[in-house]
């Protein structure tokens, strides 16, 4: 790793206090609505003042059956020790639980709870269970407090912050939600030991994300560090800061997606079309897979297009793919049909304007911009060559 942790906290005007402490902390403004990330080891064992300072009477905790087992009764301990009534609400895990099903049985169990507005919805999962929860709180009662415990890398780095909630529909991913920002995050990086590195890789295609649409040093220390991101070292902490502070400031700035906050979605229109072609099986595709491939297609896009310089997108998949994630439509196992499947996938992205299509491009790696009427027929003849490559063609 280059430089000492402490070091790395000053760069980011982290105080020496807060380093001493094992924590960091992200501020996300939004006037009186904003919140703060909690980052760092073992912070359920130390945040009974924070939750009980919220000042809520009762929790209704979401999660799933397999983080619900690892991680809920120290949760449920920790709040009940805070002054809070408990309940567990747990779903089961994967992409396929995002569905209007599973969200009106956690509308009634929260119900059934009498969890009132003044009190918590608590998610406590990877971004399955944070965007369920935090739809779910968003519609109770016109609207729960609720508390972001994400138990993935990919949730910590993103999906946890900035308020997108909500579940898929046949159409597409992610089309029915709402905006709710949560009172509370507390990435806990210790809880992300007990993750298979399949989901570090998943979650680390988010991390590098921001390196891509903006800040090229970050790429560059990431191709340099990303083994001590997998190994739980204290490069973790730093990367999922420094993640958090790129989208803090973004949300701040945009908080709606009306402008700039679309970059996010770097690799995303390319991913979740690869997402829903595959039909959401997990076995075959997960989501930071998809995004992985989705970066690694949209720059080879950029350099189709004559705005990137194909030694950039070389790098990019290169590295990628010495971090263990895909970067081809071979990769994926089963296939992923046809060019017509994928623009017709496409032709439901969130970022659809009057029916023309908008992608996240880049002129190169931290020059990420949004590209708004991007001609079908590119788009079309750029697929045709990636479903060549598939083919051996």
């Amino acid at each position: 790793m280059k430089g000492t942790d402490q070091e790395m906290g000053r760069t980011m005007g982290m105080t020496m206090g807060e380093a001493e402490q094992g924590h960091r902390i992200v501020q996300v403004a939004l006037g009186d609505r904003s919140y703060e990330i909690v980052i760092g080891r073992a912070l359920l064992a130390r945040s009974r003042a924070r939750m009980a300072g919220l000042g809520a009477r009762a929790a209704a905790i979401i999660t799933d059956d397999h983080v619900g087992n690892l991680h809920a009764p120290a949760l449920a301990a920790m709040l009940a020790q805070a002054g809070l009534r408990v309940t567990t609400i747990s779903v089961s895990p994967g992409e396929a639980s995002k569905a209007f099903a599973t969200l009106e049985r956690i509308c009634g169990a929260i119900l059934d709870a009498r969890i009132e507005r003044g009190d918590l919805v608590v998610a406590l999962g990877g971004g399955v269970v944070g965007d369920l929860a935090g739809f779910a709180a968003a519609i109770v009662r016109r609207g729960i407090r609720f508390v972001q415990v994400p138990t993935s890398l990919l949730a910590q780095v993103d999906s946890s912050v900035g308020g997108k909630t909500g579940i898929n529909a046949p159409q597409g991913k992610n089309l029915i939600g709402a905006f709710h920002q949560p009172s509370l995050v507390l990435a806990d990086t210790g809880l992300l030991d007990t993750l298979p590195l399949r989901e570090i890789r998943a979650g680390y295609a988010e991390t590098v994300k921001y390196g891509l649409i903006s800040d090229p040093g970050f790429f560059a220390w990431c191709e340099a560090n990303w083994p001590g991101i997998y190994g739980g070292g204290p490069e973790r902490e730093h990367a999922v800061e420094i993640a958090c502070r790129a989208k803090a400031a973004i949300v701040a700035r945009d908080e709606r997606e009306t402008g700039e906050r679309a970059l996010l979605n770097l690799g995303h229109t390319f991913g979740h079309a690869l997402e829903r072609v595959t039909g959401y099986e997990s076995s075959r595709l997960i989501h930071g897979e998809a995004v992985a491939l989705g970066m690694a297609q949209a720059f080879r896009f950029s350099v189709a297009q004559g705005l990137c310089s194909g030694q950039d997108a070389v790098r990019v998949e290169a590295h990628l793919r010495e971090a263990g994630l895909p970067t081809r439509l071979a990769d994926i196992p089963g296939g992923v049909g046809s060019v017509d499947d994928l623009l017709g996938a496409m032709a439901q992205d969130k970022k659809v304007v009057g029916g023309a299509l908008t992608f996240i491009l880049a002129g190169g790696i931290g020059q990420s911009f949004i590209a708004r009427d991007v001609a079908a027929d590119d788009v079309r003849g750029f697929l045709v060559q990636e479903l060549a490559g598939l083919n051996g063609a």
